[in-house]
């Protein structure tokens, strides 16, 4: 299951964390972020020992979402060391989301 991210922990939880991290630009009157939804919630549960992955609200987060610049959704941004290093616009399958987060373990 993926961790909610706000404005607020933004720093602490994707920033500061010596994992590599996943964050998904989403919201809920978005079709394509329901559909990748369950796929972050499963690499969520694959990688917990491994990664920490996170969705963001953009309609209730807009200093985050404004700060990383995202136009579209869904965005799902790769993160090391509190830097991106990866992203994946649109919706993409499940395999693509893992290699991209294997490629910073």
């Amino acid at each position: 299951m993926a961790i909610e991210v706000t404005d607020k922990n933004f720093e602490e939880i994707v920033i500061s964390s010596s994992k590599p991290v996943i964050v998904d630009f989403w919201a809920n009157w978005c079709g394509p972020c329901r559909m990748i939804s369950p796929i972050i919630d499963e690499i969520g549960e694959e990688f917990k020992d491994k990664a920490v992955v996170t969705k963001l609200d953009v309609d209730k987060n807009p200093t985050t979402t404004f700060k990383f610049g995202i136009r579209n959704i869904p965005a799902v941004l790769f993160f090391k060391n509190g830097q991106i290093v990866d992203k994946q616009i649109g919706t993409a399958p499940k395999s693509r989301f893992v290699a991209k987060l294997e490629a910073l373990l």
